[in-house]
């Protein structure tokens, strides 16, 4: 039988999980990519936010130099004099997104509001459509 070196730390650090491990980084990756989609189609580039329980009149939209700023705020006031009953809540998102490639700037983005969530829809510039190519003889 051989002499084994007791190692506490060793140990530990074999049991802590990878930080680079996939199944690691999964569980972070899930919960914080539900605010925000960012994609594009053949024709446009479409930002979705969460703005859940905010009113249609209280989210801003700016569009500056190619960013997308999305600010809505919300709040809730509540009270019961007969049950001395008091509760306020509030919302409140903020995002600030770089839209990718090149937009057309001569017409406005769509934007609308459906089951807590904005869309604004962005239409690409002719230049960035893809084109089919000819091969010339």
């Amino acid at each position: 039988m051989a002499l084994v070196r007791w190692s506490p730390v060793s140990r530990m650090l074999s049991q802590w999980p990878d930080l680079w491990d996939e199944d690691f980084m999964s569980g972070i990756q899930s919960g914080s990519s539900n605010n925000l989609d960012v994609y594009e189609t053949k024709d446009e580039v479409v930002v979705k936010a969460n703005v859940a329980g905010v009113k249609e009149e209280d989210v801003d939209l700016t569009f500056e130099k190619g960013v997308l700023w999305i600010k809505a705020q919300a709040s809730e006031e509540d009270s019961d004099q007969d049950k001395k009953h008091y509760s306020k809540a509030s919302w409140s998102y903020s995002y600030k997104v770089a839209v990718p490639g090149l937009i057309d700037m001569s017409q406005e983005p769509q934007a609308k509001i459906k089951n807590g969530v904005v869309s604004i829809n962005f239409k690409k510039s002719e230049a960035t459509k893809p084109r089919k190519l000819k091969i010339q003889k």
